[in-house]
């Protein structure tokens, strides 16, 4: 997914998150339904950016790219990191809390892996935990063949990162054409996405299947929504 692009994947997102303000809000969001929560879960953490920011909470990271972890270990030494699918992951623990956000879940592409990852993810949970999922685009929403660009421009490097937009059936597709300019000179490279596009209804009734009660909010951290479930 992210390996060619894992240490170049904050500077292009510096402008679309604003992690500080997403973790201040998970940590209310949480607090709200289990107060005094102090683990939790990361899946398919990336490069650990919300969990740099999420203080007083003993943090763990999970993630299927060895380039993102390795990224994320060099932020966060001290934080446990493990490579796993989000479909199929079994750490042996449990936490207060289990977060998996920036629509990650669209990973898992079709609704069997959609409703194992919501299991696993509900497994992992301490009884009355805290799920907080920040969804992919639904099949209402999505535009084909739109044009999507990112520019990054600073002293000593420099991206353009551009797309087209497809879909077959209920996946959506990206084509990451990459173009990034350092001193050491200017590389090219392409990189392929695919990303389930699950209903509303389809999120909940993976909630429900796990067996937990899920809210959802429309707007979320960045108008794709969120959901939030407890055990």
């Amino acid at each position: 997914m992210f390996s060619r692009s894992a240490r170049i994947y904050d500077a292009i997102y510096a402008s679309v998150r604003d992690y500080p303000r997403e973790a201040a809000e998970l940590d209310r969001l949480i607090q709200e339904r289990r107060p005094g929560a102090r683990t939790l879960l990361d899946v398919a953490c990336g490069t650990g950016a919300h969990l740099e920011h999420l203080e007083g909470y003993g943090v763990e990271g999970l993630d299927l790219d060895p380039e993102m972890l390795a990224v994320a270990r060099e932020r966060l030494p001290d934080v446990p990191f493990h490579e796993g699918d989000m479909a199929a992951f079994d750490l042996g623990e449990r936490f207060d809390t289990v977060v998996c956000m920036f629509s990650s879940i669209g990973y898992v592409r079709t609704e069997e892996r959609l409703r194992s990852a919501i299991a696993s993810m509900a497994r992992h949970l301490e009884p009355g935990g805290v799920l907080v999922v920040e969804p992919w685009l639904s099949p209402d929403v999505w535009m084909d063949r739109h044009v999507g660009a990112v520019f990054v421009d600073d002293p000593e490097l420099k991206i353009a990162r551009m797309n087209v937009a497809q879909r077959e059936g209920t996946v959506s597709m990206f084509e990451f054409e990459y173009l990034v300019g350092t001193p050491d000179g200017i590389e090219r490279f392409t990189e392929r996405h695919e990303l389930g596009l699950f209903t509303v209804e389809q999120y909940l009734q993976a909630f429900r299947i796990a067996g937990l009660e899920a809210e959802h909010d429309q707007e979320g951290p960045m108008g794709r929504g969120l959901y939030i479930a407890t055990a």
